[in-house]
């Protein structure tokens, strides 16, 4: 079983900056891909960014591309995602997940596992 924690969310200015934080306990955490997706109120959940299991490559989604920036570290069992030049749009709970391989990795069916996911408010 795997256990999931985010952290890091909370009301920010536009312009402004976070880091979330998603602390990974219950399984061998370098061996897995991670993902960051995000939801926003009467919308479906949406593929943010994506990173392998040793860090080396990573994929983010037009939408936050040369904003948001995933990252991890292994020895901590944890990946992050830091979001500058944030946007009242991108105000939504944001969710990371480990990548299960018999799915797209756009979507969350992708997935096997999540956290319980963290808020994220952009006033404007």
């Amino acid at each position: 079983q795997v256990q999931l924690v985010e952290s890091g969310g909370g009301l920010v200015q536009a312009g402004g900056s976070l880091r979330l934080s998603c602390a990974a306990s219950g399984r061998t955490f370098s061996s897995s891909a991670m993902g960051w997706f995000r939801q926003a109120p009467g919308k479906e959940r949406e593929f943010v960014a994506l990173i392998s299991s040793n860090g080396g490559s990573t994929v983010t989604a037009d939408s936050v591309k040369g904003r948001f920036t995933i990252s991890r570290d292994n020895a901590k069992n944890t990946v992050y995602l830091q979001m500058n030049s944030l946007k009242p749009e991108d105000t939504a709970v944001y969710y990371c997940a480990v990548r299960d391989y018999s799915g797209s990795a756009y979507y969350p069916s992708g997935y096997n596992y999540w956290g319980q996911g963290t808020q994220v408010t952009v006033s404007s």
